[in-house]
């Protein structure tokens, strides 16, 4: 299995005012480096206190912190030519998609696929499907809505969630999950 993980926190609602962005890179099954980077949002040097209470994030922990353009290629070489997963996907894959119109970069030919989605039909016994409820069940402790963490332990419950369901390969998880793998 070669996928990467990724978890955005956003300063404000709009979808490109990511502040923190996490990439966990897997290969052969196994997490081989997991990157985290601040980001200056568009909105600096306003942040929402609802955002700012789930996750932390101070516009003073950002001041001095790139803009997602500035760390985009960094990015996009470590996620390039895989399968990219994340927990509530459509956020994830709405925030990538603002922060690169914001900034008129090209969007690449991305596949992606919730990790919602692999967990109901890996566990479809659970009450709740939550990022937090998951680490929890599988034991995976975290630091819930840090970017990094929350990549990390979405890339660890994926890797459960396909060896429970005997996926091998990308073309395994391909064909098995064709209807929930979407393109960016």
């Amino acid at each position: 299995m070669d996928f990467c993980a990724i978890d955005f926190e956003t300063a404000t609602h709009e979808r490109s005012s990511a502040c923190e962005l996490g990439v966990c890179i897997v290969q052969d099954s196994k997490i081989v480096e997991t990157k985290t980077w601040l980001i200056k949002p568009p909105s600096f040097p306003y942040f929402n206190k609802f955002n700012v209470a789930v996750h932390g994030i101070l516009p003073e922990d950002v001041k001095e912190s790139p803009t997602f353009d500035e760390i985009w290629y960094e990015v996009e070489e470590m996620m390039y030519g895989t399968l990219m997963i994340a927990h509530n996907a459509s956020f994830d894959a709405g925030v990538l998609r603002g922060c690169l119109d914001y900034y008129g970069l090209f969007t690449p030919s991305i596949n992606y696929l919730c990790s919602i989605q692999l967990a109901k039909k890996s566990w479809n016994y659970l009450p709740k499907y939550g990022l937090k409820h998951l680490a929890e069940y599988h034991q995976i402790h975290f630091n819930h809505h840090r970017a990094g963490d929350d990549a990390e332990a979405c890339a660890k419950i994926s890797l459960l969630a396909f060896e429970k369901l005997f996926l091998n390969s990308n073309e395994e998880v391909s064909e098995n999950m064709k209807t929930k793998i979407k393109k960016l």
